[in-house]
């Protein structure tokens, strides 16, 4: 049997059992209850080991299963004969594996335990590794706690090997209470006739047939019918493939365990969302915040004010107000916590900061950023140069004119007023740009200040809220 099984199993049980610790009161009460006590269980179960195949053979009185318990063994080990119906313990044998929890559980007293490789038989029957056979008492005794024994340990059988004698397979008992009961174990179950030895070779397929009829109106016709000898050998290596078979397969411990974890899994998740919703982005609502303290009309006026050859007044910052800030808040947290089950998003709230301080971190996210200069001072004296230059351009080609100096004076004077109108267009320009740059810069640290509030105040908490979220749910996944 796969060895990781009980390692993956271990691994679901504890990721269920933090992920109810972390939870930590957003799954309602019961639930988390009912949820700890199943997982205790669970606990419990996988402490006896997922690895061993159970298999026992069951009978009545005279089948012959301590018998067929010693050939398929073979080791004289289980009471045979007159001393078996006045016992009420089961035996086991073990291949090749500790199963002492186990079989504690199961109720086998030490004495009636034997290890297969204690025979001095080495690893001959390595292929049989993890197998715990059962003897288990008569289901047929006249002592009641030989049925009760058999009873309790049915369900945790991983293969059921019903032994019957060629004169009693029709048993009322074996078909009403047991065979009949355990239908859906059909796939988990054989019928051995032993004893055939005993029969001459003739009524042997008669009683296949019988047996077969009977199993059908059991509603287990899929349940396999052989025929043995325990004391012949005769058909033993046939069961003996049967549990090779079931070794290769899942335990019902590991199965129960599974289910149950499983049981436990879908029950929380109706106490979460179907998926761990995400953050918004972040650009949206800082965005809205901006938006509420006025900040893009701020921006605006120094990109005019700086561009401006004139003196400008800034748009000053004005404390956006309360109720403004509060609904963006309510607003993000809803859209945030809206997919959540209402106590998780109720602990969501509650984890994000609270209406007051977030206020007043927005307003100190504002405030922290001071207005530019409303003056670029290089753009300016460029403008003054340039217009002085042009001014003197023009004086210096009116004198030239007015006293018939050269031409060539009057080329130069052009050259000023040229050099000097570049002057102003260039300081024009570098204004536009200063604006622009001032505007954006601004705009860029009262943005960078306000995603810092968003991310401390709201995104922080609220993604450790959702991580809690998201750890439980995928605990559930499996």
């Amino acid at each position: 049997m796969n060895s990781d099984i009980g390692t993956h199993l271990h691994d679901h049980l504890q990721g269920l059992l933090e992920g109810l610790d972390l939870a930590d009161g957003r799954i309602p009460a019961p639930v988390a209850d009912e949820a700890r006590a199943d997982l205790d269980r669970v606990v419990r179960r996988l402490e006896l080991g997922v690895h061993h195949t159970v298999v026992a053979l069951v009978g009545g009185t005279g089948s012959g299963k301590s018998s067929m318990f010693n050939a398929l063994t073979r080791l004289n080990f289980a009471d045979v004969g007159v001393i078996r119906p006045t016992t009420s313990q089961a035996s086991a044998c073990t291949w090749h594996t500790d199963a002492s929890a186990l079989l504690d559980f199961l109720g086998v007293q030490s004495e009636r335990r034997i290890s297969r490789e204690s025979a001095l038989t080495g690893d001959e029957e390595a292929e049989f590794r993890g197998l715990v056979l059962l003897d288990l008492p008569d289901h047929d005794s006249i002592n009641p706690e030989n049925a009760d024994l058999v009873d309790r340990l049915l369900p945790m059988i991983d293969l059921l090997i019903w032994v019957v004698d060629p004169q009693k397979y029709a048993d009322n008992v074996l078909h009403e209470k047991y065979l009949q009961e355990l239908t859906d174990r059909h796939e988990a179950m054989v019928v051995v006739v032993n004893q055939i030895d005993t029969v001459p070779e003739a009524g042997l397929d008669h009683i296949r047939s019988d047996i077969e009829r009977l199993l059908v109106q059991d509603n287990l016709e899929d349940v396999p019918v052989l025929l043995a000898s325990a004391k012949t050998g005769h058909g033993l290596g046939m069961i003996r493939d049967h549990m090779k078979h079931m070794i290769t397969q899942e335990s019902i411990a590991a199965r129960t365990a599974r289910d149950e974890l499983r049981a436990v899994a879908r029950r929380l998740r109706q106490a979460l969302a179907k998926d761990t919703p995400a953050l918004p982005q972040t650009a949206h609502v800082t965005a809205e915040l901006a938006k509420a303290a006025g900040i893009p009309a701020v921006g605006e006026s120094i990109r005019v004010a700086v561009s401006g050859s004139g003196a400008a007044a800034l748009t000053k910052v004005q404390p956006p107000a309360t109720s403004r800030i509060e609904a963006i808040r309510e607003t993000w947290v809803e859209q945030v916590g809206g997919p959540l089950p209402e106590p998780w998003k109720e602990g969501l709230s509650q984890a994000v900061q609270d209406r007051g301080s977030f206020y007043s971190h927005v307003e100190h996210a504002l405030d922290s950023v001071p207005l530019p200069q409303p003056v670029d001072v290089g753009a300016k004296w460029l403008r003054f140069f340039g217009w002085a230059l042009v001014i003197v351009g023009i004086v210096a080609f009116g004198l030239a004119f007015y006293w018939s100096i050269a031409p060539v004076w009057w080329g130069v004077s052009a050259g000023v007023i040229a050099l000097g109108l570049i002057g102003v267009i260039w300081a024009r320009a570098r204004r536009k740009r200063t604006a622009r740059t001032r505007s954006q810069d601004y705009l860029n640290r009262v943005t960078f200040n306000l995603a810092g509030v968003v991310h401390k105040d709201l995104e922080e908490p609220a993604g450790q809220q959702l991580a809690i979220h998201d750890q439980v749910l995928q605990a559930t996944r499996f």
